[in-house]
């Protein structure tokens, strides 16, 4: 656990790539591409350096835009920013791997990224539709492909210089162990669901335990019912320090050894977002041991669609 009493700075080891890995990153899912380039910018502004971005997300040109105008107004320069984009499911096919990620490159105008990460673990039917479906809705899977085929496809682009380091994202531990079975370049990053009303202690382990970054998705927990920041422990813990319940749970993430993605389009949360300093352990220990509930907010993991379960507090 460090010690230092800020944390928006912190570098993650991770024994496969990139050699550390920021632990405060910013995600770019934002559905308008205007409101993105603004949002990504005051992101660097407030000193955010890991960007994440995807295929799918249908904005990493304004991402690209944004990077580049402060990279020209010298806030930053490129080697200082931890860039990330995602392979759709579309593109599981080994020969449409590397097309998928010079596409990404171009739109963020960058020659390399610096983890190329699978968005999921299913692979969908190939073409230009990205969410295929028959005409019962079903989405229509792509089983001629294995996960392993993909992977082998994302280490070729390694070899080649394409991306620094690669990674997976809503995966289970179960699939991670196949991975790392048989991997010749192990993932860097993993990328899942984490906050702490689903805390993922046994993944975080084994992704100690093998060198890889943990980075947390939705860690205040994407503003679904039950609310995690409404939750008593974190908000007698923050009004004990004079910080707010999301700063809390930033931290907390960052100093149990995870990484995370948080994404705002306010100027004012942005900042408060990056804003973290450090817990106390005896609150480290109560948001451990402390809070009971166990539960997922995205079904992504069991289908590969992206999408957050409306819920009530007697669910889940």
């Amino acid at each position: 656990m460090t010690t230092i009493h800020s944390l928006s700075h912190v570098m993650l080891p991770s024994a496969h790539g990139p050699g550390a890995i920021p632990a405060v990153g910013f995600g770019t899912l934002i559905p308008d591409a205007t409101v993105t380039r603004r949002a990504t910018r005051a992101a660097l502004d407030a000193g955010f350096r890991h960007f994440d971005c995807a295929e799918r997300y249908g904005n990493e040109a304004a991402v690209g835009d944004a990077i580049r105008e402060g990279i020209e107004a010298g806030t930053v320069r490129r080697e200082d920013i931890f860039l990330t984009t995602k392979l759709w499911n579309t593109n599981h096919r080994p020969e449409r791997v590397r097309p998928a990620l010079e596409a990404s490159c171009r739109r963020l105008a960058v020659e390399t990224v610096d983890c190329y990460i699978i968005h999921t673990p299913f692979a969908f039917q190939p073409g230009e539709d990205p969410d295929p479906r028959d005409g019962e809705g079903r989405v229509l899977y792509d089983p001629g492909i294995t996960l392993a085929d993909t992977w082998r496809a994302m280490e070729s682009l390694v070899d080649e210089g394409r991306c620094r380091s690669i990674g997976l994202s809503d995966i289970t531990l179960a699939k991670l162990r196949e991975i790392v079975a048989i991997a010749r370049i192990k993932p860097a990053m993993v990328q899942v669901e984490s906050h702490p009303y689903l805390q993922e202690w046994e993944l975080l382990d084994f992704c100690r335990a093998h060198g890889i970054v943990l980075q947390a998705f939705a860690p205040l927990g994407h503003a679904m019912e039950p609310r995690v920041l409404e939750d008593t422990v974190l908000k007698d813990i923050a009004a004990g320090l004079g910080r707010t319940p999301a700063q809390v749970a930033l931290a907390w993430a960052v100093q149990r050894g995870t990484a995370f993605l948080t994404t705002s389009t306010n100027p004012d949360h942005i900042r408060e977002n990056f804003e973290i300093s450090a817990l106390p352990d005896d609150a480290m220990e109560e948001i451990r041991h402390g809070i009971g509930k166990d539960i997922r907010f995205n079904s992504v993991v069991e289908t590969g669609v992206p999408g957050f379960i409306p819920r009530t507090e007697g669910r889940g």
